[in-house]
Formats: C-alpha cells, sequence, structure tokens
C-alpha cells in the first residue's frame, strides 16, 4: 500500500485591488478554518511585499492568529523570504511559533518571488539565489538548538543562539520552494529539507518534477542528507463543481482579475493572453489548473502522480477564483470525493462490500434458513400450546 497522501491549500494569498482587503484577509482565516474542518493536513501563508494583490506582509503574524482559530491542522511560511530577513531573527520567530502552534508549524523558505520586493530593499535579484542559500545552511542548526557562528556579505552571527530549545525535535520542518530551475531542489537535497513544487502544474515545472527530485536526492547524496518523497508538496489551482459547466461559470465571478496581475503586473508567466473563456480553456488545456468536476480533479492528481514517482502532499493553490460559496464548495468536493481516492480511505470498505456481494447468496441462504426455523419452531410451539389447552380443558 502506497503512504497515505495528505491535502491543503497554498495561500499567496490573490485579492483583487477592488476589494477591501481586511474582509479578504479575513475569509483567508475562515479558509483556513474551513480546511480543518474538511480534514486538510496543510495551509501554507506567503509573504509579499508589493504588487498590491498579494496583500499577507508577515505570515507569522497570520499563522499566529490562524493557529488561536484551528486545532489540528498544520500552518506554514509559504513562503519566507530568506534574502529580506536577518537568518537569526527570522529563526526566533519560527522558533516562538513552533512553541506558540505546540508543532504545528512549518518553515518554508525562498529567495522571494517577486523582483518589485526586492527592487525596494536594493537587494540584486541576480543574488537571491545565493542569499537564500547561505542563509539556509545557519537557520536549521540554529533551530536544532547549536550555536552558530558565520559571516557572509549580508549577515554575521557570533555565537548565535536561540534562547528556547525547539518544541518539534530534532527543528521545525523546512521546506525549500521550487519553481522551474534546479536551485530548489539543489538546496533541498544540499540541507536535507523538505521540497516545495510551488510551480508543480505549470508546463515547464510539471516537466522537470522527475528531474528536479533526482536532483534533490543526488545533491542529498553528495552532501551526506537524506531526503524523504513524503515531505514533497506540490502545488496547482483546482476549481470543480458539480459539472464542468458549473465549474467554468463559477470562476467567471474572478478569474479576469487573476489574469490581469498576471499579465500586466506579476513577473511570472503563469497567465495565458486572451478572455476568460479563451484562459479557461488554455489553463485547463495545459495541464495548469483543473477548472472542471471530480473527474477531472482525479484525472490530475493521477498525472502528478505518474510524473513524480510520488510526492507525500498536494497543495491547492488558493485562487479566489469563484465567489466565496463557490470556493468553499470546491475545497468540499475535494474533500469528501477526490482525496479519499489517495488516501486509502475506502479500501477497507470497498474490500468489505465486494467480499459481501460476492457471497451474498450464501448469506441470503443462511438468513432464510434461520428465518424458516424461526418459524417452524413457533409453529410448533403453538401446536404444542394448542394441545395442552386441550387437555386441561379435558
Amino acid at each position: 500500500m502506497s503512504p497515505r497522501m495528505r491535502f491543503g491549500a497554498f495561500i499567496a494569498p490573490f485579492h483583487p485591488v477592488n476589494e477591501n482587503p481586511d474582509l479578504a484577509m479575513r475569509r483567508d482565516f475562515e479558509l483556513v478554518e474551513h480546511l480543518e474542518r474538511l480534514g486538510y493536513e496543510e495551509a501554507w501563508i506567503g509573504e509579499h511585499h508589493s504588487a498590491g494583490f498579494e496583500i499577507i506582509a508577515s505570515p507569522e503574524v497570520f499563522i499566529a492568529a490562524a493557529a488561536e482559530r484551528t486545532r489540528h491542522i498544520k500552518l506554514g511560511t509559504g513562503v519566507s523570504s530568506l534574502p529580506y530577513h536577518h537568518p537569526l531573527i527570522l529563526a526566533d520567530r519560527i522558533n516562538q511559533l513552533d512553541h506558540q502552534t505546540r508543532g504545528r508549524v512549518m518553515f518554508g523558505v525562498g529567495p522571494g518571488a517577486l523582483p518589485s520586493d526586492a527592487f525596494m530593499m536594493g537587494i540584486d535579484v541576480l543574488r537571491q539565489r545565493d542569499m537564500m542559500d547561505e542563509a539556509l545552511g545557519v537557520l536549521a542548526p540554529l533551530l536544532r538548538g547549536e550555536i552558530v557562528s558565520h559571516e557572509t556579505d549580508w549577515f554575521k552571527l557570533v555565537d548565535a543562539r536561540l534562547q528556547l530549545r525547539p518544541y518539534t525535535e530534532p527543528h521545525v520542518e523546512i521546506a525549500v520552494a521550487s519553481q522551474i530551475s534546479p536551485s530548489g531542489a539543489r538546496a533541498a537535497g544540499k540541507h536535507g529539507v523538505s521540497l516545495l513544487s510551488i510551480g508543480a502544474t505549470t508546463s515547464g515545472g510539471f516537466n522537470a518534477l522527475a528531474t528536479n527530485w533526482g536532483i534533490c536526492t543526488d545533491k542529498a547524496q553528495e552532501h551526506g542528507q537524506t531526503v524523504d518523497r513524503a515531505g514533497w508538496r506540490l502545488v496547482g489551482p483546482i476549481h470543480i463543481a458539480e459539472t464542468r459547466e458549473k465549474a467554468r461559470e463559477n470562476v467567471r465571478f474572478g478569474l479576469k482579475e487573476w489574469l490581469r496581475y498576471f499579465q500586466e503586473v506579476a513577473a511570472l508567466p503563469l497567465a495565458p493572453p486572451g478572455s476568460v473563456d479563451d484562459a479557461i480553456d488554455a489553463l485547463n488545456n495545459s495541464g495548469f489548473a483543473v477548472i472542471g468536476d471530480v473527474d477531472d480533479a482525479v484525472a490530475q492528481m493521477d498525472k502528478l502522480v505518474d510524473q513524480s514517482g510520488g510526492f507525500g502532499c498536494f497543495l491547492h493553490m488558493a485562487h479566489n477564483w469563484a465567489d466565496w460559496e463557490a470556493t468553499l464548495e470546491s475545497y468540499e468536493l475535494f474533500a469528501r470525493y477526490v482525496a479519499p481516492r489517495f488516501q486509502q480511505t475506502n479500501t477497507g470498505r470497498e474490500d468489505s462490500m465486494t467480499w459481501a456481494a460476492e457471497n451474498r447468496p450464501t448469506f441470503i441462504g443462511a438468513m432464510t434458513q434461520a428465518i424458516g426455523n424461526e418459524m417452524q419452531k413457533h409453529n410448533r410451539e403453538q401446536v404444542a400450546k394448542k394441545e395442552k389447552e386441550k387437555g386441561e380443558a379435558a
């Protein structure tokens, strides 16, 4: 039996600029609560500082509040942009969250997704991936409770240590973001941490899945580390409804603003050109997204499993293409009808039903005989009772 797959959401979040940001953020909290009620295991929260669409600046602050609203779901930074933070301060915040959440926090890291963020801080975009690798090299030892001294051209640690021992042993799970380039996979293998494939369903990201995992394992072996497919997470957008037609109608609510953001603002080539209807077809046909029904979502999961060779967790890219009620329904349909197929939830029930069906003639025969025996027993008792009453009357 294959390992039980986990499911969750990767919440950037995406919110159009014509909407009240405070209400939008409240819905993000409500989404995390909804996910927990449905049995999703993880929610990852993004960090962004510009471009107006992705409005959470501190995933740690959001996680602290979300943890008080939930009990079981694990909460991750999706992701903390390492070049923007001194490693000691960031490690200390994550370690505090590890204690506050009683071990429910996950530490996603990356170089920073928006060049406009780096530009405002005077950070050379060409250096961001090297800076991420430098920071990652000291973060894991710090989170394990080790004393670290290290100097680069952008941070310095002198006998640095965290005051609190980690709540999670040996430390909070760390996951490195990966898009298409091998930098994330190389970093994950080098440092022996999890891989978070954010661009898993883009054409380039999908084609590179198996290659990136191979790079990750090779780097791990080279540096004496180990990596586990159970920690590998794949991200992709899904919206499903009872029918494909209804799903297409649902996403006309918010897809236009998402397309505008990625066509005109964000420096990420995620949105196809054309109208909303053209985009729906392109998103589906390219395999980047699922806008359809339960069967379409199952087919997408099968493709990802086959292409990757197996992974531990699938994360919905939260997109807000549909209105709130349709969005909640999409997550519920997935939890009810898609997730069980990849978690072996119903294998025991299916085996039991098959066994009962195959042996139905035997069971019916036994039941018929048992009923007949009871009827004969009852008839004998009635005859004996009448004969006794006759004898007493005589």
